[in-house]
């Protein structure tokens, strides 16, 4: 009996060092989400951020780990699909923070599922980082909850004002997607600033669709008969060349202008010459980038053969400030939760980060105060930096 007993005791001591469990107590392993749309309407953006964070993950490896608190920690990337969908973006967080004890999460990109992603981001006090989402509600009131970029209130008075500065127009068109948060949002803001400045009454036509909608005729003429001078369309890449191509067969000979949005490599990919001397609002511009911006675009065109598009360079800035906050915390203590909190403490005191998108300081919401970029679509195809315009 005592013979059995011993050998019992044996077996679990023996299960127990060799188990997967016992190993990762031994080995703490640094692990950082991704949550990202790689299929559904917007797979480009999802393909921006995974590239951006594989390079980021190949310098970490190149040194060896992570090092905090003296001690270097291997670094493991969970990428989650969320399909550009917003139940999607939500099951990926839930995931990655209740089985993967992910310790940050970058991502999603798009507001439609950033917004739903971060209240269970803070439900579970995980630090979230947008690169790309610029609607309010993403961090309202959600203290762990960060975002890479400027916000729309802030967007779209810039682009009501550089329409007005650049062509002096008195009348505007807005064309939007109203099933979605980020256009919906944006052109609301667009609408306020543009008749704070031109008057009641100087949005002649306020035209909105339905997401997949790929019909614009029946709105874009509605446009084209309304007299505005202008049209504005915070659309995506997938949906921006049908409304160019469409407008101008339907008579619209005025200049059309977008958001960052438009950001992606696809837009004048799918769009073509239609889409030649057009102007959006940004976070970076490609063409004539210096120092480490164009660092990060040549190396990134030379490992995946295309130019990196804003959220790419968005996704960068984003895990440079995780790894900072994951640094600046002191130590891993090994306590998930305890290490959560720290990590958020220690990027919320993050002040003048310079990233490849422009200098960065976080305000009490975690949004950071920095610059937007006007881009000018030049006779090249090429993403061309225009103007810029600061808080």
């Amino acid at each position: 009996m005592r013979k059995i007993v011993l050998l019992t005791m044996v077996a679990f001591i023996f299960a127990m060092v060799f188990s997967p469990l016992a190993f990762s107590a031994r080995k703490t392993i640094i692990k950082i989400g991704i949550n990202a749309p790689l299929t559904g309407d917007i797979p480009k953006v999802g393909e921006g951020s995974k590239y951006a964070a594989m390079l980021w993950l190949e310098d970490i490896e190149k040194i060896g780990g992570l090092e905090v608190g003296k001690k270097k920690y291997e670094v493991e990337l969970v990428i989650e699909d969320n399909e550009s969908k917003a139940e999607s973006a939500v099951k990926a967080n839930t995931k990655m923070i209740t089985q993967d004890d992910v310790l940050a999460i970058i991502g999603p990109q798009s507001s439609k599922q950033a917004v739903p992603a971060g209240e269970v981001a803070n439900k579970y006090k995980t630090v979230m980082i947008s690169p790309w989402s610029t609607n309010p509600a993403t961090t309202m009131d959600r203290p762990f909850v960060f975002r890479g970029c400027f916000l729309d209130p802030f967007q779209g008075p810039v682009v009501a004002n550089f329409i007005t500065d650049e062509f002096g127009f008195s009348k505007a068109a807005v064309l939007y997607d109203v099933a979605s948060d980020y256009p919906k949002g944006l052109a609301e803001v667009f609408k306020g600033a543009w008749e704070k400045k031109n008057g009641t009454g100087s949005i002649v036509a306020y035209e909105s669709f339905t997401t997949k909608d790929t019909d614009f005729s029946s709105q874009l003429t509605n446009i084209v008969r309304s007299g505005a001078q202008v049209l504005f369309t915070p659309q995506y890449y997938n949906e921006v060349p049908l409304i160019v191509k469409q407008a101008k067969e339907l008579g619209w000979e005025g200049p059309i202008v977008g958001s960052d949005s438009w950001g992606s490599a696809e837009t004048v990919e799918l769009c073509g010459e239609a889409c030649y001397g057009l102007y959006f609002s940004s976070h970076y511009a490609a063409a004539g980038a210096k120092g480490a911006t164009k660092a990060f675009i040549d190396r990134y065109e030379k490992a995946y053969g295309y130019i990196p598009d804003d959220v790419a360079a968005l996704t960068w800035d984003a895990l440079q400030l995780a790894q900072q906050a994951i640094q600046n915390a002191g130590k891993i203590t090994g306590r998930i939760e305890k290490d959560r909190g720290a990590v958020r403490d220690a990027l919320a005191q993050i002040k003048n980060f310079s990233g490849i998108t422009g200098n960065m300081t976080f305000t009490e919401e975690g949004d950071p105060i920095k610059c937007a970029v006007i881009v000018k679509i030049n006779d090249k195809g090429e993403y061309e930096f225009y103007k810029s315009s600061c808080p």
